[in-house]
């Protein structure tokens, strides 16, 4: 019996992006890479080095100046903008530095906010966020408003938010940016789990300790991507 093959969550080829000038810059060189279900991958670099470009073209909020981006296997380039929006919105979760919580709204009606465009009914979508609440150590916090969270508890929200529509990816950007040192391991050992769970994580990072945690390690610089040992990553960035 032949068994089918799963492609990669993320595979560029050739994929590259320039912002128009005068003078013209090139943000991102052309770049392949092949990230498979279930594998925690760091980018890391300086500022401008090209991670939020990378971040953007990834998490398809940007479309590449040349090459081919396929997410899941499907060809993101010959999709349309709702297209784009619609896989966005089901593969791909975000979890940022800033934690972006409505402050008016418990951390259920954060969580559920997510699920708008993906066809739930309310109900569906309450249960949902409570699930993924509970699934992030935040069973107990149900009906809290942001204000009366603290930091690690907002970033769980965050997480829970990311998560809820079941994505294939966990596109983290500087995730313990706004922490101190302990939280940031709280929330660095839930990035851990999840992976272990089976979830595809990649943190772009300009700290040595968040790659750390990564299984696999790329460092971009100028652009260009070059790939290192994780056991490396406290001697760059």
């Amino acid at each position: 019996m032949i068994m089918a093959t799963v492609p990669p969550v993320i595979e560029l080829c050739g994929v590259a992006r320039t912002y128009p000038g005068p003078p013209c810059v090139s943000a991102l060189r052309p770049t392949d890479l092949a990230v498979s279900p279930g594998e925690y991958l760091a980018v890391v670099g300086p500022s401008g080095s090209g991670k939020s470009t990378l971040l953007n073209v990834v998490g398809l909020l940007d479309r590449p100046s040349t090459g081919s981006y396929l997410l899941d296997g499907i060809d993101t380039g010959s999709l349309s903008e709702s297209g784009r929006c619609a896989l966005r919105g089901h593969r791909i979760g975000f979890v940022f530095q800033a934690f972006h919580l409505l402050p008016h709204r418990t951390a259920t009606e954060n969580v559920a906010l997510a699920q708008i465009y993906t066809g739930p009914g309310r109900s569906e979508r309450q249960a949902a966020a409570q699930r993924a609440l509970r699934d992030v150590g935040l069973g107990h916090r149900l009906d809290a408003l942001p204000s009366t969270l603290s930091g690690g508890e907002c970033q769980r929200v965050a997480v829970a938010r990311a998560l809820v529509n079941r994505p294939s990816l966990l596109l983290c950007d500087e995730p313990t940016g706004n922490l101190d040192s302990a939280t940031s391991d709280q929330v660095l050992d839930l990035l851990d789990e999840l992976n272990e769970a089976g979830t595809t994580v990649l943190v772009i990072t300009h700290d040595p300790a968040t790659a750390a945690r990564a299984r696999r390690t790329i460092t971009i610089r100028d652009g260009a991507l070059t790939e290192r040992e994780s056991a490396d990553a406290s001697t760059t960035a």
